[in-house]
């Protein structure tokens, strides 16, 4: 893969590349109407999207960051976006151009005042794995192999102008109106920041690793804060396959994979009121002997009581079929707003009851079937409902409370990896026995 000896850092140059981009998807509407005429709409549509999301793409992993790292969050997102953009962007996941081994040893000298070679007794200057953020090279040092995760740079700087940029684009596609709507890009642009630490991130990754690590048949990395910084992270090289890249081999392992996710999680929610909101495959690994490793504990999110409680007193199917009481959530959650119309208030209320009532169907059993095609098929169907919406779409879509961002994106990450492993049988409540 063709390396990158520089990224744009300035506002202006990051800019320019997304004006470049949106000239490419301009010519791309021009071929579009020009195949409505030799072609069904299914196609002309199907190719439009093809080519829309490979230019997008493309741009973006050039300027990598935030940029690149939201479309990552939007490639979890595969009820809303058609399928075209949700293959191209998971790329962004672990498949991205890596810098140069020029532009790495001057990353190194900065932050350490040494070259790779002079830290680690060797260095693999070919990074294995790079992605949004940052990428990764295999290093050896006093007999043990070592993982050394890079970040990109001007990425940390670049975080508020790149949502400036997305901003307006963000706006229109979820309808947010009104004038506490900042809410939801400051909650976004905290976590990029805090992603960008690195010294916080081998904080969160070993009280993580110290908090579950008696959870059965998962597996974590160790970290070395003596051979990191700000920007660079040293932990172990941990062996196995990306989740995505899992061959299914048999049920009883896809089971015990997926009990030990979902375990994983559960506890973290549960006991620590505290998640890791980055559930996409290039976090996980399976090792040689089908236990799932953790790899990265950038995102972290806190989950303050006044959210988590009535978010999981509305698991309760019971809760969800009292109208009172379910109003009375919405409106704590923030769902409901005292300044909507009666017209709105109908409106939201019947989609999140919709929502809800199939959305926590596996909260109200004692164990769940995640390879269900029928139950993922419904929340593909709905997705597709309100996407497609004109009520929805003329209404104010700025709602709920800014925590949702990063809890939702959780749920929906971590639904889609149970389905993926086929995982089935899984005890909803077993995170209570550890």
């Amino acid at each position: 893969m063709k390396t990158i000896d520089s990224i744009p850092t300035s506002k202006i140059q990051r800019a320019s590349k997304l004006v470049t981009t949106g000239a490419k998807i301009g010519v791309n509407y021009l071929k579009y109407y020009g195949d409505k005429i030799t072609k069904t709409e299914n196609e002309a549509k199907a190719r439009l999207n093809e080519n829309n999301a490979e230019d997008i793409y493309d741009g973006l992993k050039q300027l990598k960051g935030s940029a690149l790292k939201v479309a990552q969050m939007l490639s979890m997102e595969k009820s809303i976006l058609p399928q075209a953009y949700v293959e191209k962007f998971s790329l962004s996941q672990f498949s991205v151009p890596p810098l140069s081994p020029a532009l790495v040893t001057k990353t190194f000298k900065k932050y350490f005042g040494k070259n790779p070679n002079e830290i680690y007794d060797k260095f693999d200057s070919v990074s294995v794995n790079a992605a949004s953020i940052g990428q990764v090279h295999k290093a050896e040092k006093d007999g043990k192999t070592l993982a050394v995760k890079i970040q990109y740079p001007g990425v940390a700087e670049s975080i508020a102008s790149d949502l400036s940029l997305v901003k307006p684009i963000a706006i229109k596609m979820f309808n947010i109106r009104g004038k506490d709507s900042d809410k939801y890009f400051k909650e976004v642009e905290n976590k990029l920041v805090e992603e960008t630490n690195y010294v916080l991130e081998v904080a969160q990754s070993q009280a993580i690793v110290e908090a579950c690590h008696h959870i059965p048949n998962l597996k974590f990395p160790n970290y070395y804060p003596e051979l990191s910084s700000d920007r660079i992270i040293t932990m172990d090289w941990m062996q196995g396959v990306h989740l995505s890249e899992f061959t299914y081999k048999n049920q009883e392992i896809a089971n015990k994979l997926g009990q030990a996710l979902w375990d994983f999680y559960m506890y973290q929610i549960h006991k620590l009121k505290k998640v890791h909101a980055d559930p996409h495959p290039g976090n996980f690994l399976i090792s040689p002997e089908n236990e799932l490793i953790v790899i990265d504990f950038g995102c972290m999110k806190t989950i303050p009581d006044d959210f988590y409680i009535p978010y999981f007193e509305l698991a309760n199917k019971e809760n969800i079929a009292n109208p009172e009481y379910f109003e009375q959530k919405l409106f704590e959650l923030e769902i409901l707003r005292e300044d909507d119309s009666k017209e709105e208030l109908v409106f939201f209320r019947a989609m999140f009851h919709e929502m809800l009532s199939l959305f926590t169907q596996p909260f109200n059993q004692e164990t769940f079937d995640f390879s269900d095609e029928v139950f993922f098929g419904k929340i593909s169907d709905l997705g597709a409902k309100y996407a497609k919406s004109t009520e929805l779409k003329n209404m104010n879509g700025n709602r709920g409370s800014k925590h949702f961002i990063y809890i939702n994106r959780t749920f929906f990450g971590l639904y889609n990896l149970m389905h993926d492993l086929k995982a089935k049988n899984i005890k909803i409540n077993n995170f209570k026995t550890y």
